[in-house]
């Protein structure tokens, strides 16, 4: 049988890739104590030191917000619609 692959979040990745960036510890050091394959921890750290200059740019944080706002919209419209429905079946069951 087959393992599973191992899935981590984005803020799991981003607390390996800072502690890699600080240079603190080593490589292999890092990857002991967070589990995971020393290639693993040099990656995270590149993607790290590759998107920190956005955070300051704001490049894309516009693109995210819309997308945020919109599908926070869409889930609005639901919940108001399925709000109305049971409000009306509650009067009519006399509840």
């Amino acid at each position: 049988m087959k393992a599973k692959r191992r899935r981590y979040d984005g803020a799991f990745k981003a607390k390996v890739g800072l502690e890699a960036l600080k240079g603190i510890k080593t490589v292999s050091q890092i990857a002991k104590e967070f589990e995971v394959h020393p290639v693993q921890v040099s990656q995270w750290k590149n993607q790290v030191m590759e998107r920190l200059p956005a955070v300051f740019e704001g490049a894309g944080r516009e693109v995210v917000d819309e997308e945020l706002v919109a599908k926070l919209h869409e889930k609005i419209g639901q919940l108001s619609v399925e709000n109305d429905f049971l409000k009306k079946k509650c009067r009519q069951l006399g509840l």
